[in-house]
């Protein structure tokens, strides 16, 4: 999992340079910094659930380890697996990485314990929540306490159609989402003529709408998502020619 209370994100729109930093409150209260910014935002969805186990709580001393899952804790890519079924690992090993808003999030085992299953596969998109690897925790480990940690700074997910995540032909000019988020807007069509700085849709991430602009002029040749897509970090939206 993520040792991380305040979580600190660096990323480009339309060429300007973004610093944003995302703490933790409690009860789903989260405060957001970006560009000397503050705003105090509520997830909703964070605040129903709580605070989320990686590891599910340990058994009792008469019971043996019983199977463990761990879950992501925040909407990604799965970018590399260190691990395979039969594995035994210690407390503390990486199992895989999930990069997201650019960053590489290293997940860890919280007990010393065996790889059950490995339930995804490298390059995959995750979602918060989604079962990453089941592990059968050894007898020693089962009888530890699990701390709960805080419940990750990433938007919570919503239940919305998702976008198609087709890849662009090499050679293509691509704008491609630099965040996590959901558009809330299209504003070009088929067939425009777009110059570098203009903006091509509307994002929402984080509580904020964002501009996404094209870095280089061309014409539109196909629009690859529309309003109400949810869409992860490097996702293509709009190809031009």
């Amino acid at each position: 999992m993520v040792n991380q209370k305040m979580k600190e994100f660096k990323f480009k729109i339309g060429g300007q340079d973004y610093s944003a930093t995302v703490e933790d409150l409690k009860d789903g209260q989260m405060k957001v910094t970006v560009n000397g910014q503050t705003y105090q935002v509520e997830v909703p969805q964070t605040k129903a659930k709580g605070p989320q186990v990686v590891m599910a709580p340990a058994a009792p001393e008469t019971q043996t380890g019983g199977t463990k899952n761990v879950n992501s804790e925040l909407p990604g890519t799965v970018t590399k697996i260190n691990v395979a079924d039969g594995q035994h690992v210690k407390r503390g090993d990486v199992l895989l990485v999930i990069e997201a808003m650019k960053m590489a999030n290293e997940i860890v085992s919280e007990v010393d314990g065996t790889v059950q299953r490995v339930a995804v596969t490298q390059g995959q998109s995750v979602n918060q929540g989604d079962l990453l690897v089941e592990m059968v925790a050894d007898f020693e480990a089962a009888k530890a306490e699990v701390t709960p940690k805080p419940a990750p700074a990433a938007p919570a997910p919503v239940e919305t159609k998702a976008a198609p995540a087709p890849s662009a032909p090499a050679g293509a000019k691509t704008v491609t989402a630099p965040l996590p988020g959901t558009i809330t807007k299209v504003t070009v069509k088929v067939g425009d003529t777009v110059n570098a700085g203009d903006t091509v849709l509307l994002m929402e991430a984080m509580k904020m709408e964002n501009n996404i602009t094209a870095e280089f002029g061309g014409t539109v040749k196909a629009i690859l998502v529309e309003a109400g897509n949810q869409v992860q970090s490097g996702q293509a939206l709009v190809e031009l020619d």
